[in-house]
């Protein structure tokens, strides 16, 4: 990495099998100082990667797989064609945070996508939206409702006693304004730690504030 990159640069790798699209591909970061190529020998390396591929399908997922093990790497796809192929869901556990149509976008726009990725924003076609809403409404009416969750994953009981301890409260004084055993005050914060892979409830409650639950 040069040693006059910005302090506030967002580091780009690019992943593309044809060498005239990612020739292209690198030539748009050109268009702003904020963002600069890293190699993409290490994918780990850059605050965004692009990966160019012809259509988007079940292959494509997995080669970002390949790309990298890492779980916080964000992808960015840029799709020739407009052949979208794959479970959006799935694309976006796998780290795809925009997709971009490569026939019909400007280097303006992509710099614009890379810039909002990096810093934790997301950019999809309408139509992608569409499906990914879809998917998201399925899943709250078939999945979370009927076991008591909401869409965070955190049922409204478990939010009242996470709001309790972040207030303070000891689990007595918790069972008794909730009108349940402390016993089920126990199994609550049990749950929610177990579930959400939550270290004890002082982590319990840091996730909560931060996620915008309480």
């Amino acid at each position: 990495m040069s040693s006059h990159m910005l302090v506030d640069t967002v580091r780009v790798a690019i992943h593309a099998p044809e060498g005239i699209v990612r020739a292209g591909l690198v030539s748009y970061l050109q268009h702003d100082r904020e963002l600069a190529e890293v190699s993409v020998s290490d994918v780990r390396d850059g605050d965004v990667v692009v990966v160019a591929t012809d259509v988007a399908d079940a292959s494509a997922l997995e080669s970002l797989g390949a790309l990298s093990d890492a779980a916080d790497v964000l992808f960015v796809l840029v799709v020739a064609k407009m052949q979208w192929r794959a479970d959006i869901s799935a694309a976006v556990d796998r780290g795809v945070r925009a997709v971009l149509w490569r026939d019909s976008f400007t280097p303006a726009d992509f710099t614009r996508t890379l810039l909002a990725v990096a810093q934790g924003g997301g950019s999809f076609p309408a139509s992608l939206q569409g499906a990914l809403m879809e998917q998201v409404q399925v899943t709250q009416r078939e999945v979370l409702v009927p076991r008591g969750l909401a869409a965070s994953g955190i049922s409204s009981r478990e939010m009242d006693v996470l709001r309790l301890v972040a207030e303070g409260e000891e689990l007595s004084q918790i069972a008794a304004k909730l009108c349940y055993s402390e016993r089920t005050i126990k199994y609550v914060l049990y749950g929610v730690m177990k579930r959400l892979r939550l270290r004890n409830r002082a982590h319990a409650v840091s996730y909560a504030i931060r996620s915008g639950l309480i």
